[in-house]
């Protein structure tokens, strides 16, 4: 007989009654065995030992590695060709080749003027969100035998694996054994190769190809880690600003030479040019100073010699134009201070570069290695390049 509507519902609600009451004498049972001994109260460890106040205000750093790891296609495009820079102490010449024309070459170092014919290393860059396998480097392999066999370049002298995740174990250890890593591209050529060198051709590993193949040294493979092109990219100015923890010491300022280098020669005759309005008489050279004022000139060289320093380490150790823009926050800073009126040149210039000193920074990443001297050098550098003036022209010495 078939169950009423009514009946099937009173079976249900039945059985849900049963199992409730069976899962709560269960979790009620369950209670009692759990003893307070076992609870323990939450009390985690701090992150670190003794956080400073840059823990606060950024957190903790995350390590280099990690972060390269976190990069976007677009960031890893950036971040290599910033690490290319650094390959330029190594090469006569480095080039970065794009496009689908590439050849399977991405960064070339060059050791000589002749480029490609000169002996050349090769530097092959991917980013994938895992890392390198075997399967992802059979067809680049391949196109770097392909081509060479065609005569479209020789083969370099190193090929290295770059990757954003670093390679996987067994790549690494196929890049460590060259004639099983020759068999292997030998057993997938025909999956990876063959259809993927060129879209207009099928490259088959026969003939003349083949004894090329045999012939191939293989130990030219091998890798770069990605601490490595940390290690790379230090040298750079790039790094600091990628990657923050601050900036490396400055270099000790070399004292200014005794006899004048030519590149001092503009804001030298500013100087003179200002002594000479002081004194109402002609300042042509260091011996028609008196001691007080030839102190004060060997200072102002100082001061110069301390900027030309400051740029020569910008140069090497942030982006480009940083050291521009803390000249043209100098020279805002000041220009009101030096075109109001003075006594004489002299005055305008002391004037002017103490003014200088007082100019906070804090907005250049150059800040924390600016020094007093810097500053007022600046100024000496601005009337190297006549963008602050002593003297007017027409009054010159």
């Amino acid at each position: 007989m078939k169950k009423s509507v009514k009946n099937i519902f009173c079976d249900l609600t039945l059985s849900f009654t049963i199992k409730f009451k069976f899962i709560y004498k269960s979790c009620t049972e369950l209670r009692h065995l759990i003893l307070d001994k076992d609870l323990k109260l939450i009390s985690p460890k701090p992150a670190i030992d003794y956080p400073s106040a840059e823990h606060i205000h950024a957190g903790i750093p995350i390590p280099k590695v990690s972060r390269v790891n976190l990069f976007s296609p677009s960031e890893w495009e950036s971040f290599t060709e910033e690490w290319v820079s650094s390959l330029e102490d190594s090469y006569f010449k480095v080039r970065r080749y794009s496009g689908s024309g590439d050849q399977g070459v991405d960064v070339a170092g060059f050791i000589n003027e002749k480029g490609l014919e000169g002996g050349w290393d090769n530097y092959q860059c991917k980013h994938y969100e895992k890392p390198l396998t075997p399967t992802d480097i059979w067809v680049e392999i391949g196109k770097i035998i392909y081509y060479s066999y065609k005569q479209e370049y020789p083969p370099p002298r190193k090929y290295y694996f770059v990757s954003s995740r670093d390679i996987g174990t067994k790549l690494g250890k196929l890049l460590n054994k060259p004639e099983e890593l020759k068999e292997e591209t030998r057993n997938n050529w025909q999956k990876y190769c063959q259809e993927k060198i060129t879209e207009t051709a099928t490259i088959e590993l026969s003939g003349e190809l083949l004894i090329w193949f045999e012939n191939f040294d293989f130990s030219i493979f091998s890798s770069k880690s990605v601490l490595e092109l940390i290690n790379g990219h230090a040298k750079t100015h790039f790094h600091s600003v990628r990657f923050g923890g601050g900036l490396r010491p400055r270099p000790t300022v070399t004292p200014p030479p005794r006899e004048h280098e030519e590149t001092e020669s503009r804001y030298i005759k500013q100087l003179f040019s200002a002594y000479s309005d002081k004194l109402k008489t002609p300042v042509n050279d260091v011996s028609d100073l008196s001691l007080q004022l030839s102190k004060d000139f060997l200072r102002q060289r100082e001061r110069f010699y301390h900027a030309e320093s400051l740029r020569n380490f910008a140069r090497d150790n942030v982006p480009d134009g940083t050291f521009d823009r803390l000249q043209k926050e100098i020279l805002y800073g000041v220009i009101d201070v030096c075109e109001s009126s003075y006594e004489d040149g002299l005055d305008r210039m002391k004037a002017t570069v103490t003014q200088a000193a007082n100019i906070s920074t804090s907005s250049n990443p150059l800040t924390i290695v600016v020094q007093v001297q810097d500053k007022q050098g600046i100024c000496h550098q601005l009337a190297n390049e006549d963008q602050l003036f002593w003297v007017p022209i027409s009054a010159e010495v």
